[in-house]
């Protein structure tokens, strides 16, 4: 009786909530070929789409803990849940993010698009993730809203982007690598689940770990350092800040080369290591190069049936 209980292997492989990865690998392959397919137009688009989702993940995270009184380590873990709000938008609404289309070296390296298709979409996504987010930091400065708690949220915003900008290179680097690999990582999942609850749960836990870790992301980056190149020139934010900090700021870095040199450059570049190499190249090494067998791959046998 006990025997006949045993599950079947392959029903616990093959359920309707997900995909095994070898499919899921595939699926990002061929996810990969649409977007080389994609109209300049609609590529461009669901680019700035994903800037603006990008952002308000990142307004939501700041807006949420500044005036927050918890453990350091507590108030991370809620920045980092409340942010995975705009990957929650990306992977579900549907948009195109920079750090996500990392992925599309898997379908470069099975040769299914060129070299141009990949380095068409890439740009083209990267230059829409940067309008959306700049779309967004003029919205939010129209709004307002850094006047909340007696400026305290924009005192926030502005801590952020200042500790962003002085960071050392080799730092942004590393945390832009392993930020990615988690982006990455959190797209496998998506791309893996079959329900919308499955998407968000794999996000929460992701996405909210790369946050809470400080690891950098250069789409995210897009709206917060510009929303502190905004509000540097407020005194009441400054003041607000310096409060916070409990000290005073040195704000010489806080400008628009600090951004692109200081941050975005070496945020970038550590993104895509992580993005197309540790997760990638080592992803279709295992799931899809050539000689790879994609039923060696696959739990196949059975238990045996029992004889009465």
């Amino acid at each position: 009786m006990a025997e006949n209980d045993i599950q079947n292997p392959n029903r616990a492989v093959n359920m309707d909530t997900a995909y095994s990865p070898v499919q899921t690998a595939s699926t990002i392959e061929n996810k990969a070929v649409v977007r080389a397919r994609f109209r300049v137009s609609q590529t461009f688009v669901l680019s700035i789409l994903a800037g603006i989702y990008i952002a308000l993940g990142a307004q939501f995270a700041s807006f949420v803990t500044s005036d927050s009184t918890l453990h350091f380590g507590a108030t991370c873990l809620i920045t980092g849940i409340v942010f995975s709000l705009g990957l929650i938008l990306v992977e579900v609404a549907g948009a195109e993010l920079f750090t996500g289309n990392n992925l599309n070296i898997m379908g470069y390296l099975s040769k299914k698009i060129t070299t141009r298709e990949l380095l068409r979409v890439w740009t083209l996504v990267y230059i829409g993730n940067f309008i959306g987010s700049m779309l967004m930091v003029f919205l939010m400065n129209m709004a307002h809203q850094w006047e909340y708690f007696q400026c305290m949220a924009g005192a926030k915003a502005l801590i952020i982007a200042y500790k962003k900008v002085n960071l050392t290179f080799s730092a942004a680097l590393t945390r832009g690598v392993l930020c990615n690999a988690l982006v990455c990582l959190n797209s496998w999942l998506c791309y893996s689940s079959k329900r919308v609850a499955d998407k968000v749960l794999s996000n929460i836990f992701v996405i909210g770990g790369f946050v809470a870790s400080g690891f950098e992301h250069c789409v995210a980056n897009m709206y917060f350092i510009p929303m502190g190149l905004v509000l540097r020139k407020n005194p009441d934010v400054v003041a607000a800040a310096e409060k916070m900090a409990g000290k005073s700021l040195d704000l010489s870095l806080l400008t628009w080369k600090g951004f692109l040199v200081n941050n975005l450059f070496p945020v970038t570049m550590g993104n895509l290591v992580g993005g197309v190499i540790l997760i990638g190249v080592v992803f279709w090494f295992i799931y899809l190069r050539p000689h790879i067998s994609y039923l060696s791959l696959e739990v196949k046998p059975d238990f045996p049936q029992n004889k009465k």
